[in-house]
């Protein structure tokens, strides 16, 4: 062997260089127990497949497993291309990789590749490549050393992570991806930059239909969780062929999931519109109608869902999700057993009030709340004996806001309560300070509107006592506005704060008289001052616009005033808006009225203007 041949023994305590060709080694002379003779010993009798292989990528030696692995002898392995052997150059990012480690600007590079073993079958294998023991950093101007390539069998580790994965992945109960896998893939959809061909429908968009079965609580109290378990199954199947029916084409198969609980999702990664997304909707609804044969126990369920198709671009994960639970919601309280699609005007209406609702209890203490008046004025004379009190929200966003927008709401969370003690105690203090101002004038009464949680979750009793002692005002002065589903019908703590207000001289009206309950019977045991009449019944009165008034509301509305008069109580029209209606009200008998033929609700400077004056002439 020639002096520059890799036979050479190199220096003590460095590792030798690489190995000649295989051809080479069948006849070289180590000395037994030198360092590079037990580098070569291991090399051969290694049984994790090795190559060493030179700067240009091409092999320099193969051990026998290597050879075993490719199905290749060992000595023919010699001269090939390492990276056609393994498939590194599949891609680009591996490939560039692999130069790197071969050029010696990269210390280290492992890859994990599919290859096609001698006996046919396939096996997944760790690629990893390093320069060979000893190698130095190349001088400038001078070839890189020799790497090590070596091919680890990891199928085995491969199907136990594929294992792990699938049981991680996916519901034990129904077999469907779980919610972890469902937002994995939801995820990698709308991070995929969408498709631009107008001519491919349904590139760039995606869609979601959400649903979760109505009653399923009472299968499981009733019937046992394992009953509970079998329906969800049954569910998961049903929907996975409605899923595999209505894809577009085989291979576009829609992911089916289970949530969580009794909550499925169906995600089309490539919506073709609306028109999908509704048609998946209703099959889901129709195959989860049919009754269920369960081991012996024949089930009907029904299910309410939520339907959302939009573009890809601009939409999360959270706002789509957040979009069908709201859709989901809605299908619910519409009265389940229904699908609903998204609508952005519906949504934003909710937002609105959501917003509202969190802001209104703030909002009485940084006054944010005004209150207009709307004179009651007498139907004989035309002048103003009183007035209602209005409560107007001057929302920072939204602008000034009429009761409708804001009231249900406050009544719903409660803040009604802290909203209404305010606007009664403004409002008599309003009241006592015209009465100061005009003392040659008859005083205004006040009305003002007090919901039926007032009474149930606040001593209003109480607070009204307290007002009037604080203000001045005399009970006499002081009309609380009911409406008639609250009044009528009412008993125990409700009927005696009733009895209570009136017994300390407020008098008690009830709104929009002639819509609710109407006991006429219970009517003579409460203590009611006063009726207000629906403006329904008084836009009936209107000759102005060309058409006749309804000689039934005539009627209804005469049998109720002399009704009224003969318990003793008065008779406050509503929504007066024409002369016409305000004459014929005059003549059947009613008091006082209400509406734009007098004034809209008005700042408290402008009913000043009004006190002692017929409001016709304002």
């Amino acid at each position: 062997m020639s002096e520059t041949s890799e036979g050479r023994r190199p220096p003590e305590g460095t590792a030798p260089s690489a190995p000649p060709p295989a051809d080479t080694e069948r006849h070289e002379t180590w000395p037994p127990g030198s360092e590079a003779h037990d580098y070569r010993a291991a090399f051969r009798a290694a049984t994790l497949p090795m190559a060493v292989v030179d700067h240009e990528g091409l092999i320099v030696t193969a051990n026998e497993a290597l050879a075993a692995l490719t199905g290749v002898g060992a000595a023919a392995l010699t001269a090939q291309s390492a990276s056609d052997l393994v498939d590194l150059a599949a891609d680009g990012r591996t490939w560039h990789a692999y130069r790197e480690v071969l050029h010696g600007r990269r210390s280290r590079f492992r890859c994990t590749r599919r290859l096609k073993h001698p006996d046919g079958r396939s096996l997944w294998a760790e690629i990893t490549v390093v320069p060979m023991p000893g190698a130095q950093e190349p001088a400038e101007g001078t070839a890189p050393g020799q790497v090590l390539l070596s091919v680890a069998d990891v199928s085995d580790r491969r199907e136990l992570q594929k294992r792990l994965r699938h049981l991680q992945m996916h519901d034990p109960v129904t077999r469907l991806p779980n919610r972890t896998l469902f937002f994995e893939r939801l995820s990698a959809v709308l991070e995929t930059a969408p498709y631009h061909d107008d001519s491919l429908p349904g590139r760039g968009r995606i869609g979601l239909v959400y649903l979760d079965l109505d009653g399923f609580k009472a299968v499981n109290d009733t019937l046992g969780h394992r009953v509970g378990d079998r329906l969800l199954a049954a569910v998961a199947a049903r929907l996975t062929d409605c899923a595999e029916q209505e894809a577009p084409h085989p291979t576009g198969a829609h992911l089916v999931a289970r949530l969580g609980g009794d909550e499925f999702a169906i995600l089309v990664e490539s919506s073709t519109g609306t028109q999908q997304l509704t048609d998946l909707a209703r099959a889901v609804l129709s195959a989860v109608q049919q009754p269920f044969d369960l081991a012996g126990q024949r089930l009907s369920v029904s299910a309410s869902i939520g339907v959302v198709e939009r573009p890809v671009a601009g939409t999360s994960a959270t706002g789509l999700m957040q979009a069908a639970d709201t859709t989901l919601y809605w299908a619910k309280a519409d009265g389940k057993a229904r699908w609903t699609l998204f609508d952005p005007e519906r949504n934003a209406h909710r937002m609105t009030r959501q917003a509202l609702s969190s802001n209104l209890r703030p909002a009485v203490e940084r006054g944010e709340f005004t209150i207009e008046y709307q004179p009651l004025v007498g139907m004989a004379d035309g002048v103003v004996r009183g007035v209602e009190a209005l409560v107007r929200w001057n929302h920072p966003q939204f602008g000034m806001l009429s009761p409708n927008r804001f009231v249900a709401i406050a009544e719903e969370d409660g803040s009604i309560v802290q909203l209404g003690r305010w606007v009664l105690r403004s409002a008599c203090r309003q009241a006592r300070r015209w009465q100061l101002d005009h003392p040659a004038e008859p005083p205004l009464f006040i009305s003002v509107n007090v919901a039926v949680r007032q009474v149930w979750d606040s001593d209003l009793v109480t607070d009204v006592a307290e007002i009037l002692a604080e203000t001045g005002l005399d009970p006499a002065l002081l009309q609380l506005e009911l409406t008639e589903s609250a009044v009528m019908g009412s008993a125990g703590r409700p009927l005696q704060a009733l009895q209570a207000l009136s017994d300390m001289g407020v008098r008690i009206a009830i709104d929009d008289f002639g819509t609710g309950y109407s006991n006429l019977a219970y009517l003579s045991r409460l203590p009611v001052s006063v009726l207000k009449l629906d403006g329904a019944f008084v836009r009936g009165f209107r000759y102005e616009d060309g058409t006749h008034p309804s000689p039934a509301d005539e009627t209804i509305v005469e049998a109720m005033v002399q009704l009224a008069h003969r318990l003793g109580l008065t008779v406050t029209a509503e929504c007066v808006e024409t002369a016409g209606q305000a004459e014929r009200l005059r003549r059947i008998g009613c008091d006082t009225g209400q509406g734009w033929l007098y004034s809209r609700a008005v700042a408290p400077e402008r009913i000043a203007e009004l006190i002692g004056t017929r409001a016709l002439e304002a």
